[in-house]
């Protein structure tokens, strides 16, 4: 039975479960705005927004996670701080008990040494009640809810709480599924991080941006030197390692609003956006620098081509083939370097780029540096 059957089958079920128009009313607007849900937190609000409002709890959370684990996935009426304090993920005795049982679990009151996360997480709180998130046998977390003072719960709430919750149950389960496929269609497998389709899909939505905002974007194409000659020497398995490390490298370097890819072989790709050509200069260097202190059988090196938006290329095809070009001229002049096309098809070094922008805007009267022959075109077969 696909997804959307199952999630038809169990509303259809639980609905001949409920009594009261309100109650039924307040499902079938749950059952349907969940069946539309492709992200779990917005599934995991929906359910506690609608709880809320049905049955007027005061504030609550679901803590939930694809491996079961308690992590705050939503949240109503918690202060900032609050939202703070739990941290990822935790455990809690009456959320284990509640799961245990199957049904709501009403408390009426936390106490902090054995609740200690709860109780950091919803503070002065006169009594709960925990509803399980289960899917079958499988647990997935629980949606904790804030009672009234002096209030107590009647069972057919209790019913109530636990139909809606198995629904979201099922319905978190299969939005799981379908954010992990996601993933791993966005991702490399080797390496884990972005892929080239990714990668690709990624650039033409930031060269968009840039375009509209007037902003500059940069790309480095960075290649490891001599790869050929370590999976030789190595093996492949060493070969693999590397790619790995390296992927991490290049993660932990870029900037949060970077985009780091694996672009093919032991290629890679990072995409910076609101970065100019000098700027994108110093980043390649500093990824390269990465690529070296990464751990590693033997030691690697990068060699790295930078172009930018609109300067060097005023679509992503452009840009690709621009920092392609400069690239190739790196690993023609040594390897190890980086290089990026300035003005045009020339290409110059880091050092020369950094010195002509120092002169200019010190406005020294040192005279122009020296013309750069025009480089032969380079070799399409790269000697890694």
């Amino acid at each position: 039975m696909g997804p959307a059957r199952e999630l038809l089958a169990l509303a259809t079920s639980l609905r001949s479960g409920l009594r009261g128009r309100r109650e039924l009313e307040a499902f079938s607007t749950l059952a349907e705005t969940l069946t539309r849900s492709t992200d779990s937190a917005a599934v995991a609000r929906t359910l506690l927004d609608s709880l809320l409002t049905t049955f007027g709890f005061g504030r609550g959370v679901v803590l939930a996670g694809p491996e079961g684990q308690l992590s705050l996935l939503a949240d109503v009426g918690l202060d900032a701080q609050a939202q703070r304090r739990p941290g990822g993920s935790a455990v809690s005795p009456a959320v284990r008990l509640a799961q245990a049982s199957g049904r709501p679990l009403t408390v009426v009151a936390l106490d902090p040494e054995r609740e200690p996360w709860l109780t950091r997480l919803l503070p002065a709180t006169s009594g709960l009640v925990v509803v399980p998130l289960q899917d079958d046998a499988r647990h997935l977390g629980a949606v904790v809810l804030q009672l009234r003072a002096g209030h107590r719960l009647p069972r057919r709430t209790e019913a109530a709480l636990g139909r809606s919750a198995s629904y979201a149950a099922l319905t978190l389960r299969n939005v799981w599924a379908f954010e992990q496929l996601q993933r791993l269609a966005a991702t490399d497998g080797l390496t884990k991080i972005a892929n080239r389709r990714t990668f690709e899909a990624t650039l033409e939505r930031e060269v968009a941006r840039a375009a509209r905002q007037q902003e500059p974007l940069s790309l480095v194409l960075l290649d490891l030197d001599h790869f050929k000659r370590l999976n030789d020497e190595h093996g492949h398995q060493a070969g693999d390692d590397v790619l790995r490390n390296v992927a991490a490298a290049l993660s932990c370097a870029c900037r949060d609003f970077d985009t780091a890819a694996r672009y093919g072989g032991e290629e890679f790709a990072v995409v910076l956006p609101g970065c100019e050509p000098v700027e994108a200069l110093l980043i390649a260097d500093r990824l390269r620098e990465a690529v070296a202190a990464a751990p590693g059988v033997v030691p690697v090196t990068a060699s790295a081509g930078v172009a930018t938006y609109p300067v060097h290329g005023r679509d992503a095809a452009a840009l690709v083939r621009a920092a392609d070009e400069a690239l190739y001229a790196s690993k023609a002049q040594g390897r190890n370097r980086t290089t990026g096309p300035i003005g045009g098809t020339e290409v110059e070094g880091t050092d020369e780029v950094l010195r002509r922008r120092l002169r200019d805007r010190l406005n020294l009267d040192s005279p122009p540096a020296e013309e750069t022959a025009p480089r032969p075109e380079p070799a399409r077969s790269r000697d890694r």
